[in-house]
């Protein structure tokens, strides 16, 4: 900016300095206000206005000065002034004509110009017209359109019509009554496509509700399908495995496997709610949507796991968990494809939720069962639940835990189930050897447990060692093996073999082995029955090795794993031990029908007067009875079974013979009491040898056979029939020939051995002198006897 020149202030005598300040600010041009304030502030404005007075009258003098100095050129320019206002005034007067003139010629203008300007007022208001009639029109063509998809169903065009009136022409609207008309109608139609939606989506929660049976079925269905295809694959790599198969891998993967796309099986339509949740999304009211699916949901859910207990739970569990299944995967199918509907937390809670009621239920129904049937029923249509929910996701660890712990209450009711099976199948069996007519029956009953003794195809009839409770329980086994495999099957183990080994011990020790021991010790069992349960629980033994193979197979597991001596069943020796039982049963109710046969102290005469040359009447028919049971033992009995019957019995007669001496109803014998038994001994010592050799036993008992056990009656015959029977005191004579007598059974018997009138020791007068000296050593020895104890 150029700076102002400073005036130079002449002072002028009698100025104070404070005039001198201020007409040196006033000539600069500065600002007095200061000055102003100041004084009016300190209550002293007089002396600044005399100041300024002051000032006034020295500007008025330099004026003066300086019109004096230019008075010339101040008149030349007045004079100049005079000049221009004449040629002004000519100039007004020439305007003035020419303006009159043109008021003339414009008036007929001016009144076109306002025909003109009228006819551009009216041309506006009519485009104005036009323009808010086309704004209208589009406004109520809107309306239209948004009528027709409202009357059609169709809400989202309307709600897109509704938004496009409301952001676009709402505001614009140029006339006021049809602005507050549409203004006041839109949230009422919004309000009323809302509530058609909500109505539409309420049918359809309905709809799907009633549908989830069907959806849980189906897929179930193709679970259990998937499940036996899966089983046929195992069974026939297993059978490619034992049967050593070259090409197991190649026929592995030539198995045709079926893809199945579920959604495109379950067909279930969801458009419904796609539609709601959109229309609510336009409508800004998505999370309040979210919240009433979730809320309608969870009811319908808790209604689901409700159960009629009205019906049996057998007869309406499918129906219950099919509805289960359908209703998650229908929210699995929500979760994925309905856009934010659900979250993964609220259907972990729905899930939750439902795995503890059902777990709470399955527990309580299970206590209640009485029935395995009803309980496998049960748990497996729950594992092919399980198998399909799995494939959504859906983790069944509760439920399963709930399988597992009524793993023993079912095998109890099994076992229960079996044990009646097993209690009727002997009651009823004839304990007669099974005749089988045909192969068919052969491979049925004897094959297919591996019973057979020979791989060798019999000749038929064929006559097994066995009677017919042998395949029947053993096929009653075989279907405990497969419950059990069935119920322990797609469980929470998937190795169970040990799981069902113990409960397959369980069953062949407490139950078939408990069964068959009451049976033996029944009051109504004979002798055949007995032997025929001996020979029955030999077999037994023997399918024990088969029935572990058979739970193997079943389990998935090679049976070589299985086939080691420490991997068979403890049921094994259990049976061994019930055989030897039977054996004892048997022999007691042998020896009993000897002592029927025998009764020695009433078949005996003790004191004969005659020498009886042949055997005795009794004997025969132990012989005859004997041969009966060892011929019956041959057949069906293993042939250490037989030496123990042959060689119990024969001990028994032994020990009878013995006894009857020392019975206290004989009083006395003689010695043709002795020769009659010595020849009924020699009888049955025949036919002790003779049996012996005839059934094979002398080739596998080669230090032992029949006759030794009948060695005690034989010892105390031949002493009794001694010439000298003295010797038997005799150390090394009695080791060698009475080593098996005792020394107070020989003295109890030799006291009674006394000689009549007529007997072999009778009268001197009548006797040789041998007799006379076999009766002083027989003396000698009861004295000798009688000092030794």
């Amino acid at each position: 900016m150029d700076m102002k020149p400073k005036r130079k202030v002449i002072t002028e005598n009698g100025d104070t300095g404070e005039d001198l300040v201020l007409a040196t600010l006033i000539g600069n041009g500065d600002d007095v206000g200061p000055l102003v304030r100041h004084a009016f502030e300190t209550g002293r404005p007089e002396p600044l206005v005399q100041q300024l007075k002051n000032v006034v009258k020295k500007k008025e003098t330099e004026i003066e000065d300086l019109c004096k100095t230019h008075y010339e050129e101040f008149i030349l320019a007045v004079d100049e002034l005079r000049g221009v206002l004449v040629d002004a005034e000519e100039l007004k007067s020439d305007l003035a004509s020419d303006n009159f003139k043109l008021q003339e010629v414009g008036s007929a203008f001016l009144v076109k110009l306002e025909e003109l300007l009228e006819s551009y007022s009216i041309k506006k208001n009519v485009t104005e017209a036009i323009k808010m009639s086309k704004s209208c029109i589009q406004v109520l063509e809107l309306c239209a359109k948004c009528n027709t998809h409202i009357s059609e169903g169709q809400f989202y065009p309307a709600l897109k019509n509704l938004d496009l009136l409301e952001k676009n022409y709402l505001q614009n609207i140029p006339l006021k009554s049809l602005k507050m008309v549409v203004g006041k109608t839109i949230p009422v139609i919004k309000s009323h496509i809302e509530k058609k939606v909500t109505s539409q989506f309420n049918e359809w929660l309905v709809h799907v509700r009633s549908s989830a049976k069907n959806i849980g079925q189906t897929a179930i269905g193709h679970a259990a399908s998937a499940r036996q295809r899966d089983e046929e694959m195992l069974e026939r790599q297993r059978k490619a495995e034992e049967q050593n198969v070259a090409a197991l891998g190649e026929l592995a993967y030539s198995l045709d496997v079926e893809q199945i796309d579920d959604d495109a099986i379950l067909k279930f339509d969801l458009t419904p709610l796609y539609r709601a949740y959109h229309i609510y999304t336009c409508l800004g009211n998505s999370e309040q949507f979210r919240e009433y699916y979730y809320k309608n949901r969870m009811l319908q859910l808790s209604s689901d796991l409700q159960i009629s207990y009205g019906q049996p739970f057998v007869e309406s569990y499918q129906i219950f968990l099919a509805q289960i299944a359908g209703y998650f995967i229908v929210e699995d199918r929500v979760l994925r494809t309905a856009g934010g509907v659900l979250s993964a937390d609220q259907v972990e809670t729905m899930w939750e939720t439902a795995v503890a009621k059902i777990a709470s239920i399955l527990k309580e129904q299970f206590s209640h069962m009485d029935s395995a049937t009803h309980l496998l029923l049960v748990k497996d249509y729950v594992s092919l639940l399980a198998s399909t929910l799995r494939q959504y996701g859906y983790e069944m660890g509760p439920i399963n835990e709930t399988m597992d712990n009524s793993r023993d209450k079912y095998h109890e009711l099994l076992l229960e189930e079996c044990q009646q099976q097993i209690t009727n199948v002997l009651s009823n069996d004839t304990y007669e050897q099974m005749i089988m007519k045909k192969d068919t029956d052969y491979e049925s009953n004897v094959l297919a447990f591996h019973l057979q003794t020979s791989d060798i195809m019999p000749a038929f009839p064929y006559i097994a060692p066995f009677s017919a409770m042998v395949p029947d329980c053993c096929r009653i086994v075989r279907s405990f093996i497969k419950g059990s495999v069935d119920y322990l099957s797609y469980g929470m183990h998937t190795n169970f073999f040990d799981v069902l080994r113990k409960y397959l011990d369980k069953l062949l020790i407490d139950v078939l082995n408990e069964v068959i021991l009451d049976t033996i010790q029944g009051s109504g069992i004979g002798v055949s029955q007995a032997m025929q349960i001996a020979a029955n629980i030999a077999f037994f033994e023997r399918a024990c090795d088969f029935f572990i193979r058979h739970a193997a197979q079943l389990c998935g597991i090679p049976t070589r794993s299985v086939e080691r001596p420490q991997d068979t069943l403890t049921a094994k020796v259990v049976l061994k031990t019930s055989r030897d039982a039977a054996y004892l049963a048997l022999l007691n109710l042998v020896n009993a029908k000897l002592d029927e046969f025998m009764a020695l102290t009433e078949n005996i005469n003790w004191t004969s007067e005659e020498i009886s040359e042949s055997n005795s009447e009794y004997m025969n028919e132990v012989v005859i009875y004997l041969d009966t049971i060892l011929s019956t033992a041959q057949q069906i009995l293993p042939l250490d079974a037989l030496y123990k019957v042959g060689s119990g019995a024969l001990e028994y007669i032994s020990n009878s013979i013995v006894s009857a001496f020392l019975s206290d109803s004989v009083k006395r014998f003689n010695a043709n009491a002795v020769m009659a038994l010595n020849n009924d001994l020699k009888m049955l010592e025949n036919f002790a040898d003779e049996r012996f050799h005839s059934t094979g036993l002398s080739e596998i008992y080669k230090d032992g056979s029949f006759r030794s056990y009948l060695v005690e009656a034989r010892q105390l015959i031949n002493l009794l029939s001694s010439s000298q029977p003295e010797n038997f005191m005799n150390p090394v004579i009695r080791e060698r020939n009475y080593n098996a007598l005792d020394y107070k059974r020989v003295a109890t018997i030799c006291e009674k051995f006394k000689d009549s009138a007529d007997g072999i020791f009778g009268s001197l007068s009548s006797r040789n002198t041998k007799q006379s000296s076999r009766k002083k050593s027989l003396d000698m020895l009861k004295k000798r006897l009688k000092d030794f104890n």
